[in-house]
This record gives structure tokens, C-alpha cells and sequence, in this order.
């Protein structure tokens, strides 16, 4: 497993990033937008979907970890992986620790859990500023993104070897990018690319750095429902 800050590899050392806001600003804006804004998706309400066995079922909930690591060296970032090719959904690509929700949890608890699994980052509700609008996928699941905040340095993290290939520390001016959209002829909504890490990444994880973008950065309560995932990333 690799560590990368931005696309490079290497340390920026360039501290906190210009002209954004800092940890605690960030916080506030995501807590707000919370309680105030925050979209729910029920996902009994939504076509069942085809699973492996064959068998129709609903939509399952997961979760994935937002994570606003404000390094000591690299200032605040958001922490982003690339899967392993080993695994059996969606090997290779990037995406945001997460997972499916355990019997019995709700999305913070197993985002909290899916951290600690994948990153072995330990946090706490108490690091939880909030939760991003629920994204359906056409893989069959509804994505609850938890965004959290610590302070911990990079190098103290431990990424499984089974689950992740490489981890990155997105900073906030390499986040802060104007995305592609690319028209295709199987839906009637645009393919989301966000130019990041030396790649072009798609969504549902292109969908949810941009919202947190908005969000975070901006104070926008921008949606991102109507943005598609590339036709790879249906199954």
C-alpha cells in the first residue's frame, strides 16, 4: 500500500490550503446542512435491483467515511483510496472508506467502523460534523455519506492491504476543481468526472467529493442526484 498527497506522491508542504475555509468553519457548514438541508432517500422506494443470485431485491443502505484530515504538514485534505484489484465489487477503483450497514447500525456507526476497518482511524461521534444527501446507485445501494473531522497526522494511518491500494490525501485546493460532464447514450443524465489525483474520478465518489465541495467550501446546498456514474460502475 502507497500514500500519496495529491497526485504526486510527495508532500506539498504547502500547510493549510489558500482561500478556504479552516477545519472548525467547514464543520459548522456540513452541520448545518445537516439538520437543515440533508435529502433522505428511503430505499424501499426506489426499483429493486438484480443481485448475484438472481434474485430482485430492494436497494441495500451503506455508508461511506467522509474524512477532513487536517495534517500537521499538508494542512486539511479529504482522504480518498483506491481499491484493490483483488476485490470482488468495483476492484481498482477510487473510492471512500465505506461499506454496507451491519444489521442494527445506522450510517454513522458503520461509517465509523468501515474507517477504522479499512484506515485503522479510530474516531468517535463526537468527530462527526454531518451527513451529506442519501446517493442511489446502480449498483443497488444507498450511499449515506458521514463527514468527520480529525486532526491526526497521515503517516499515522494503517490501510488494510486486503481492501486498499493506495490512499491519498485530496487537499482542499486540489478538491476545489471545476468537474467534467460527459453525455452518453444509456441515461439522460450526465457522467460526473472530478480531475483529482492524476485521474479522472467518477462518481459515486466524484458525486460526493462534489457535494462536499459545495458544501464545505462554498456554503452551497448543491444536489447531486441528478449526476450518473459511468456504465462500468452499474454492477
Amino acid at each position: 500500500m502507497s500514500r500519496a498527497s495529491g497526485a504526486t506522491g510527495e508532500s506539498s508542504g504547502t500547510g493549510a490550503a489558500t482561500g478556504h475555509p479552516d477545519a472548525s468553519t467547514i464543520a459548522a457548514r456540513v452541520g448545518a446542512f445537516s439538520h437543515r438541508s440533508r435529502r433522505r432517500v428511503d430505499p424501499s422506494s426506489l426499483p429493486e435491483v438484480r443481485a448475484r443470485d438472481g434474485a430482485m431485491r430492494p436497494p441495500r443502505r451503506a455508508a461511506v467515511a467522509v474524512v477532513l484530515l487536517d495534517d500537521p504538514q499538508r494542512g486539511p485534505g479529504v482522504l480518498l483510496t483506491r481499491r484493490t484489484s483483488k476485490l470482488r465489487d468495483h476492484p481498482g477503483q477510487f473510492a471512500l472508506p465505506g461499506g454496507s450497514l451491519d444489521p442494527g447500525e445506522d450510517a454513522v456507526t458503520a461509517g465509523l467502523r468501515e474507517l477504522d476497518e479499512e484506515l485503522g482511524l479510530r474516531l468517535g461521534p463526537s468527530d462527526v460534523a454531518g451527513l451529506l444527501d442519501d446517493y442511489p446507485t446502480r449498483s443497488g445501494f444507498v450511499i449515506t455519506p458521514v463527514v468527520m473531522t480529525t486532526g491526526v497526522a497521515l503517516e499515522s494511518l494503517v490501510p488494510s492491504p486486503d481492501e486498499v491500494a493506495r490512499l491519498y490525501h485530496v487537499t482542499l485546493d486540489e478538491l476545489d476543481v471545476e468537474p467534467y460532464y460527459l453525455e452518453i447514450p444509456e441515461s439522460d443524465r450526465p457522467v460526473v468526472q472530478l480531475p483529482i489525483v492524476g485521474h479522472r474520478v467518477h462518481a459515486p465518489t466524484a458525486a460526493v467529493m462534489l457535494q462536499f465541495t459545495e458544501v464545505a467550501l462554498h456554503d452551497r446546498a448543491t444536489r447531486v442526484d441528478g449526476l450518473e456514474q459511468p456504465v462500468f460502475a452499474w454492477r
